[in-house]
């Protein structure tokens, strides 16, 4: 049975695009997918940055799981429990232990989402993060009102093509703005 994130507050669902003004090296161009927003907290998927070190096969072998040659991206999901694996997908693969985070789109956990994508069983659209972004309750509000996120409407191809270089300035293009006209300062009028 799925647990539903989809209740959460107006974040859970939304892609967080850092400001060119962002402080943190680690959120430098970064795109977060939101996957919960409420009053525990905040936690998304950084869905930009791939991880170098390790490949899927590599990690299969780790795991102990059979692969059928299924290669995919890693991604540096965040700073937060690096070890730990998720994977972002879409709503045709619903087991237990998934978690809705919007009709489409759920996330899950679990060794038994890698060993179905590993043999061609998973979801149809999928991406592999290790890591999250985390934020304490009221912590991710007043960062976006510092100017050091935006908010934008998410959608499958920012979130799942292996595109990363450019999600940064398509998901800042959805909200019809120019990347290089914004600013790396922030001011108040």
């Amino acid at each position: 049975m799925t647990q539903d994130l989809s209740g959460n507050g107006w974040l859970t669902g939304q892609l967080l695009i850092a400001m060119p003004s962002m402080g943190d090296p680690r959120f430098e161009r970064t795109v977060i997918y939101m996957c919960a927003h409420g009053d525990e907290g905040a936690m998304g998927l950084v869905i930009n940055k791939s991880l170098e070190s390790l490949s899927f096969t590599d990690l299969m072998e780790q795991l102990g799981v059979e692969n059928n040659e299924t290669e995919m991206s890693i991604l540096s999901g965040g700073p937060v429990e690096t070890g730990r694996g998720f994977v972002l997908h879409s709503a045709d693969y619903d087991r237990e232990g998934s978690l809705a985070v919007s009709d489409n789109i759920r996330l899950t956990a679990t060794i038994d989402v890698l060993k179905a994508i590993a043999v061609g069983h998973g979801p149809q659209k999928c991406l592999l993060a290790l890591g999250y972004a985390g934020w304490a309750p009221g912590q991710i509000e007043g960062e976006i009102q510092r100017n050091d996120w935006l908010t934008a409407p998410a959608d499958d191809a920012i979130l799942f093509d292996n595109a990363l270089e450019s999600k940064w300035g398509r998901a800042i293009g959805k909200l019809g703005v120019d990347a290089s006209m914004l600013s790396s300062f922030a001011g108040r009028a």
